[in-house]
């Protein structure tokens, strides 16, 4: 007899995220009965769904009430499950402020647009969250090693972690460019960690990182980068780099 509950949480142990869009994980997100036995299921085993409606995939991470057993039983409190140094989970925090910050808030701003003109519309169409690419603006690479390389371990340390991130699936990187990967949206809690990061001691180093980029663009463009932000005749591919894997003490524990 099948049983598609122990069938998913079975493709997300083996696959390590899913698209939101999956047909057995839309199902379960639309259905209040079977996302309660997948929660159930998960709880059984010290795991919890890792999802975010402005997510574009899910995956499993840590209970809570399992995270000190998890990773407190080594003399330090362990960051991640992933084994990763600190300049590691310090590059994947910037990543996260840089990629996912600004484009929670773009979704945020369009649902509450959208919301305002549904409001003065008797029969306005439901729109879904936007999660795509459009709303998604890449790093420009060398402009990340500009300006954090002296303070991650340098150009050959960052480009190490930035090749550990990307096999983890925290990234993507094509032709010098660094797009969210699938479980970057998903390795912080957005509601405990915006704040601190807008509002604490990395506010004004991304601030500045932003700004950086914005230079970098202009700059592109009047040398003549096209629309998918490549240079004319650029077809060198991106190079792999060495190893590691990512996450920080907040992340929510990938398995």
């Amino acid at each position: 007899m099948s049983d598609p509950i122990a069938s998913l949480i079975a493709r997300l142990l083996a696959e390590r995220w899913l698209p939101r869009e999956d047909r057995a994980m839309r199902q379960v997100l639309v259905d209040a009965e079977l996302r309660d036995d997948l929660d159930r299921r998960l709880a059984a085993a010290g795991l919890r769904l890792l999802e975010h409606p402005y997510a574009a995939h899910v995956a499993v991470g840590v209970a809570r009430a399992q995270e000190n057993e998890v990773f407190g039983n080594a003399e330090a409190w362990a960051a991640s499950n992933l084994s990763l140094g600190r300049d590691a989970l310090a590059l994947l925090v910037v990543l996260w402020a840089l990629l996912v910050l600004p484009k929670r808030q773009r979704q945020i701003a369009r649902q509450e647009g959208e919301r305002a003109q549904e409001q003065e519309q008797m029969f306005a169409e439901l729109k879904p969250v936007p999660v795509g690419a459009e709303v998604i603006e890449p790093i420009n690479e060398r402009t990340l090693l500009a300006d954090f390389s002296d303070k991650l371990g340098g150009k050959g340390r960052l480009q190490m972690n930035l090749g550990a991130l990307q096999r983890q699936g925290f990234i993507v990187r094509r032709r010098e460019r660094i797009h969210e990967g699938p479980l970057l949206d998903l390795a912080f809690d957005y509601e405990r960690i915006a704040s601190r990061v807008m509002d604490g001691a990395l506010s004004q180093v991304i601030e500045e990182a932003r700004q950086s980029q914005a230079a970098a663009r202009e700059r592109g463009e009047e040398a003549g980068v096209d629309a998918s932000g490549n240079m004319p005749g650029d077809d060198m591919p991106d190079e792999d780099a060495l190893d590691e894997s990512a996450l920080d003490e907040e992340v929510q524990a990938d398995v």
